[in-house]
Order: structure tokens, then sequence, then C-alpha cells
């Protein structure tokens, strides 16, 4: 009986490894489908051994995971962090240190993680530079896509050159240590380095080619990100424009919003402008990209086109920015702006309007809409939400994007930086550090419920408990250890250098089936075993095991960090295993020659 249940388990694994691969299938289904059959196999035929043996109820305990608990969390924080604009600043003073290049940005971005990730644990290294390079992606126009996973990897490359790099590398060393062994701070960093070396140059060079761009999500970013919008602004009394003075015929302090007509107590100026100072009653016609928009809202700098008074927008948690088009036969069509009743009818609010034809420079809320035209609206989600059952107006698919609550962006920076500090301090938990700061960015309504409930990714929660249940039949089963033991049997009688590189492939391979913490425990005994019968220093296998259990580079499973890139980065699994294979086998082949030498085979 205890052989159907080791055979099965692999049969389950292999099956479930292969569906992740075709994509056939949706990444959710697979999860389940694997879940469901170890629940299956477990509850129909009993397993037990000496040892207590394994209830289906064990295999519930992944969703109840510490890891998987603190990836949620975190990137519920990462979604506060980024509706409020909290390390928009930061990430620009980075950018000013790059230059005009996105690709040295993200270079330069990269190796300061992998810097961090050496003297601090990876996951809170990864919760800072996700927002930043999110932030990053939209400043530069650039594919999130190409970095985030190249973040995960490097981080894992930082935390390979010292013992406190990674949770593994203190595992093995604790391990170790009752064997006699010691492992001190620096005796990985010399190996560790050359190891981090040989990857970056991968993962800089040649992964962002390799990675994919989501179609749907860089067509809208490219057409968005150049699509102009006339507005006008009314300024109102304490508007932050007043005082502004035009420079050179140009206003300095307007951020990306273009003046192309300001209008004072019925006199027009028109650029350039010369020695004109913004004043209350102002009326200014501007045009500019959605995301100056968006910027200028967070600053209450915008008001209604369709609204008389001079006050701005209001900016909640859950308020939206979005386009939609004038379809033909639209009860607005022919109507000006003022006069369309689109605020009072649908809800929202009317920021700008785009139309191919030329319009003439008359005030914007004069100008009459025609089929074809697209309006910037703005609203909360209820309104967009009743704005899709109307054939009045067609909101854009992808377009509905959160304006960032600059006003709370320091209480969302500071919970930030609690759960940071304590979880580089070892102060608490990650895991309670990361739930408490997911309450707080709620409770303090930097984001909504809705919101949160939207950075909750459901795929990662079924990936890592299935992924969980599979280790833990793998484990009780004995699975692990006949992989081991018959690994060790077909290296008997080699060379001891290849007997090391094959001892590292095969940690490796499994550390991105199990957890690396699990397989870093199993294999550190085995290798300490191997060098004392082959008469070689068992530090050589302590660091083989090191390294290879950080190898988890070609599954979302194998690593934390990997699976928190993994929702925003929208990658899949096949993503991970067409990016991360060939650097396993960079790290491989590179220990392969770096380890003897080092270790004085």
């Amino acid at each position: 009986m205890a052989d159907l249940h080791l055979w099965a388990t692999y049969a389950i694994i292999i099956a479930t490894v292969a569906a992740y691969v075709s994509e056939r299938f949706t990444l959710e289904l697979v999860a389940l489908g694997s879940f469901v059959a170890f629940l299956a196999l477990f509850a129909l035929f009993p397993y037990h051994t000496e040892a207590g043996g394994l209830r289906p109820e064990e295999l519930l305990s992944g969703f109840a995971n510490p890891a998987l608990a603190t990836v949620l969390a975190l990137l519920i924080v990462g979604q506060g962090l980024f509706a409020t604009d909290a390390l928009d600043r930061p990430a620009r003073i980075l950018a000013r240190s790059a230059g005009g290049s996105s690709t040295r940005t993200i270079v330069i971005t990269l190796l300061t993680a992998a810097s961090l990730s050496a003297v601090l644990n990876n996951t809170p290294v990864v919760v800072i530079f996700i927002p930043v390079l999110i932030v990053f992606a939209a400043q530069r126009n650039f594919a999130v896509s190409k970095a985030l996973m190249p973040l995960s990897f490097m981080t894992i490359l930082g935390g390979m050159t010292t013992l406190i790099g990674s949770s593994t590398n203190l595992l093995v060393a604790g391990v170790a240590a009752k064997d006699g062994i010691r492992i001190g701070f620096f005796d990985i960093t010399v190996p560790g380095l050359v190891l981090a070396f040989a990857g970056a140059l991968y993962v800089l060079l040649v992964m962002p080619r390799i990675l994919r761009d989501p179609g749907s999500e860089k067509t809208f970013r490219q057409v968005q990100s150049g699509t102009q919008f006339i507005g006008e602004i009314r300024i109102g009394p304490s508007h932050p424009f007043i005082g502004k003075a035009s420079r050179a015929g140009l206003f300095q302090g307007l951020g990306d919003l273009t003046p192309r007509l300001i209008i004072r107590r019925g006199m027009n100026f028109h650029p350039p402008f010369e020695n004109v100072v913004l004043s209350e009653g102002d009326r200014l016609m501007v045009t500019a990209t959605r995301r100056a928009y968006t910027q200028a809202l967070a600053q209450g700098a915008v008001g209604h086109l369709s609204s008389a008074d001079d006050t701005a927008a209001t900016v909640g948690p859950d308020y939206h920015i979005a386009e939609a088009v004038i379809p033909p036969g639209s009860r607005h069509a022919g109507r000006t702006i003022r006069n369309a009743g689109i605020e009072t009818e649908h809800g929202v609010h009317m920021l700008g309007v785009q139309r191919k034809s030329r319009m003439g420079r008359t005030p914007v809320a004069e100008i009459r809409l025609e089929p074809g035209d697209t309006i910037l609206i703005g609203g909360t989600d209820r309104a967009f939400e009743d704005l899709r059952e109307s054939h009045d107006l067609l909101v854009l698919e992808w377009s509905a994007e959160p304006v960032p609550q600059r006003r709370k962006a320091w209480i969302a920076f500071v919970i930030f930086a609690g759960i940071v500090v304590s979880a580089a301090l070892d102060l608490v938990p990650i895991v309670a550090a990361s739930i408490a700061g997911a309450f707080a960015m709620i409770a303090t309504g930097c984001l909504t419920l809705a919101q949160a409930g939207r950075a909750f990714d459901r795929q990662i929660f079924l990936l890592v408990g299935s992924a969980i249940a599979a280790a833990t039949a793998l484990e009780h089963t004995g699975g692990a250890r006949l992989i081991a033991d018959s690994a060790v049997g077909l290296l008997s009688g080699q060379h001891p250098a290849v007997i090391l590189s094959g001892y590292f492939a095969v940690v490796a391979v499994l550390t991105n089936l199990l957890s690396n913490n699990a397989t870093a425990v199993l294999f550190t005994p085995i290798g300490i075993g191997i060098a004392s019968a082959i008469g070689v220093p068992a530090e050589a296998f302590v660091a083989a095991t090191i390294f290879a259990a950080n190898c988890s580079f070609a599954t979302p499973i194998g690593y934390q960090t990997n699976l928190m890139v993994m929702g925003p980065g929208h990658y899949s699994f096949r993503d991970f295993l067409k990016a991360g294979t060939p650097l396993v086998a960079i790290i491989w082949l590179t220990f392969s020659f770096v380890g003897p030498w080092y270790y004085g085979f």
C-alpha cells in the first residue's frame, strides 16, 4: 500500500507540472485539480505507517501556511503604496540617478535590490522594490513584466553571498552545526559572489528578451501614454496654481499640463505667455495625457468640465479615472459639454475630451460632443459599474485606474516602513507584521475593501496551497528521500567533483518542487554524509546545499518572492519555467567549476 501512495504521488505531481506547462487549463483549475487528487488518494486509500502516516486533513495545512499569508498581505500593502503614490518621490530620485534610459533605471534598481538582499531578508527587499518598479514602468512606459521576475531572481542571487542573506542559508548552517560544522558570516561569500555575478549577467542581459509583454496591457499603455485630452481648469480660491508665473513664455509649475489659452475677465491670452501670473478667477485651457490629469487630480488641481463652479473633483479611496467613447446614437451627441448632462445622469465627472479632428479655441464647456469623441471621466467604483450598462457612453476596457490619494501617502509609507523595519530587525514575525500592515492600510483609508480584495490573488492562494499539499505527500510517503538516495547511488564511484556537481543538480531540481527550506533540511545531512564517505571537506557539500536550495528560479512555488511578483507581473507558470530554467543551469555549471576549485578537490 505504501508503494501505491508513493507512485501515485509521483504521478499526480508529474501530471500537475505538465498541465501547468501546457497552459491549456487555467492555473486555478490545475491547482485545485491537483489538490483534489491528493485528497482523494489519501481519503480513499488511508496511509498509515509506524511514524503516523498522513491524514487527508493534514493536506489542508498549506492554505494556512504563514508564507502564503505573508505574500497575500504584502500584496495588499503594495496596493496601498501604489494607491497613494507613497513611493513616487523615492522612485523619481532613483530614476534621476539613472538618467533618461529605462534600461539603466532597471539595472540600477535591480543591482541595488541585490546588494540589500545580502544583508536583509529577501522578502522585505522585494516588498520595497515592487511598487518602485511599478512606478518606474508607468513613468518610463516599459512593461513591468520585464522587471519584476528579474527583481525576485536578483534578490535570491544577492542572498547567496552571506550567511544572513536568506533564511535558507541560516537553516542549512543550523542543521550543519549539529554535526560540528560551523559556517561563518562570510564563509560562502567568495563562491556566492561568483555565482551571483554569473547569474546577474543572464538576468540583466538575456532575461528581458525572454519575458513576454502581455499584449493587451502593452497596447493600452502605448495608446494612452501619448493621447492628449483638452480640458479646462478654473482657478478658484486656494487653488494650487494661484501665483504660478510664466517664464520664457512657459509655465514651469503646472507639471505635465500644457496651457493653450487663458481666459481672464473676458480677455483671451494665447501662447507664448509673457509675464502672466495665474490668479483667482482665471480659466485655463490645457492639453495633457491622462497621466498628467491623474497627477493633477491627486493635487486637487482639476475640476469638472460640466460644472460652472470652481470646486475641484473630490478624490476618495475608490475614485478612478477612465476613458469613454460617445457612440453613434448617443443622446449626448450634439450637445455641449456643459449641457450634455453626463455628470448628473451617470454620476461621473468629465475631465477632458479628445477628438481626432481639430477643435477651435473656444471654452471647453461650449464644445459640442460628436460620435467618436473620447472623453476622460472620473468617478467611484459604483458609478463605473452603473455606467457599463449604459448605451450612451461606452467605457473602454483596461482604461479604469485609481487616482492616487497623495494626502495619505505619508500614512501608507509609515505603515510600509514599520513592516520592513520589524521584519529586517526580526522584532516580530513577518507574517504578523504583514497582516497588521494590510489591516492598517484599510483602516486608515489608504485602500478600500474592494481594492484590497482585488489585490488578494486567488491564483497564488490555490497554487501555494496545492503545492504544499504535494510537498507534504512527497515527504510523508518517502518520495523525496527515494529521489535523494537514488541520485546518490548513481553517483557512487565517481570523482568527488562529479559527485558534488550531481548532488547540486539534484538539490536544485527538488527545490523548485518542494519548498527551499524543506529541501535544505532534507539534503544537508545527506550532503555531509556523502562528504564523509568520499573524504572531502564537508563545507563543500554544505555550501552546495545552500546555493542549490536557493536555485528556486524555475517555478513560482520555488520561493516566496517568486509568488509575490507573479500577480503584479502577470506571469504564468510557463514564464518561470522558460526564464528560470536557464538560470538554474547557469548556477549549476558555474558551481561545478568553482566549487571543486575553491574547496581544494
